[in-house]
């Protein structure tokens, strides 16, 4: 975050530089592509160009940038019904990610991933993860077949999670209705609009739920500037008497002061004043969204870094290399 006090010395702001920690990161082991392949689940060459993950362009761009430590967020494709092949394609992925980071202790960590759809095999991941191989918090999708993080079915986790004092990061997908069910805006990819607003409603959810009142020991990361919230928080506040449950206009500020918002996408001179002007800039966390898309323009600007920064408490203490404020 920029200092407020103009008198800060060079030096501070080239150690802040320099410790930067990039908290959204899709990390596709080349293991688990082996792994998926030989089991008949994806086709390398008709994978999304972001499954192309490599070591050395990922440190690449660590070390141009000034990302001190990135944390992974584990991705596998494809959609696997039997909950023990579910449970072994999580358990190579997660492997291949430990070995990232004891191999780059500094640079790496990650995080575990936790499945709205199925709360037994979360359960075995946040412990698989968390106590045995280390992760730093967890990953969710923001819905999953149409139910939204944060409503009661997601109970069990959430408490679960919140004795650990856990961190959420969570990461959109089509908007229910959109065009994984044939619908939507032809030519528009969803995560151009589909994506942001997947995030906007779960953030929203997990406010009308009471999830950040029952469940406070949990810290939630919302992806790319948190979506369409900081831009609807007016109409929240104004309409908030529509709301079931409704809630107090003057409380919708604090919710949303509760939340943290990464960097990725987003951040523009047209976008960043609205998400500055709206939360706390502490609150605003470090995110390049690697790997890039095939370039439209240059990758340096797309991952160029923000004025100056410095380490946030948004990640737990055995991760103090943490997550990174931005302004």
């Amino acid at each position: 975050m920029i200092s407020p006090d103009l008198s800060t010395s060079a030096s501070a702001d080239d150690d802040a530089r320099t410790s930067r920690v990039d908290v959204h990161h899709h990390f596709t082991a080349p293991a688990w592509l082996d792994w998926a392949e030989a089991q008949g689940l994806v086709r390398r060459d008709r994978l999304p160009w972001w499954t192309r993950w490599d070591l050395d362009s990922a440190l690449a761009l660590m070390d141009r940038t000034g990302i001190r430590t990135t944390v992974m967020t584990v991705a596998m494709l494809g959609r696997i019904q039997e909950r023990g092949k579910r449970e072994e394609s999580a358990r190579v992925a997660l492997q291949a990610a430990a070995k990232i980071a004891a191999d780059h202790p500094t640079r790496f960590s990650f995080f575990t991933p936790v499945f709205l759809d199925d709360l037994d095999l979360s359960s075995w991941s946040v412990k698989y993860g968390l106590d045995d191989l280390g992760a730093v918090g967890v990953s969710t999708r923001t819905s999953a077949d149409g139910v939204y993080l944060g409503a009661p079915s997601h109970d069990r986790l959430l408490a679960e999670l919140n004795d650990r004092s856990a961190v959420i990061s969570t990461h959109p997908m089509d908007v229910p209705g959109g065009h994984a069910d044939g619908a939507g805006v032809p030519g528009l990819p969803p995560f151009m609009c589909d994506f942001l607003m997947d995030t906007t409603r779960a953030a929203i959810n997990l406010i009308l739920n009471g999830t950040l009142d029952r469940y406070p020991n949990l810290t939630f990361v919302l992806p790319h500037g948190g979506g369409f919230l900081p831009h609807v928080a007016t109409r929240l506040e104004l309409f908030s008497n529509h709301l079931t449950p409704e809630i107090e206009p003057s409380r919708v500020r604090d919710y949303l002061h509760r939340f943290y918002y990464d960097t990725a996408g987003p951040m523009s001179p047209s976008w960043t004043p609205t998400l500055m002007a709206t939360v706390d800039p502490a609150r605003i966390l470090y995110g390049t969204d690697w790997p890039p898309p095939p370039p439209t323009s240059s990758p340096t600007s797309r991952h160029r870094p923000l004025t100056a920064t410095r380490p946030s408490p948004a990640t737990s203490s055995a991760a103090s290399t943490g997550t990174t404020r931005c302004a």
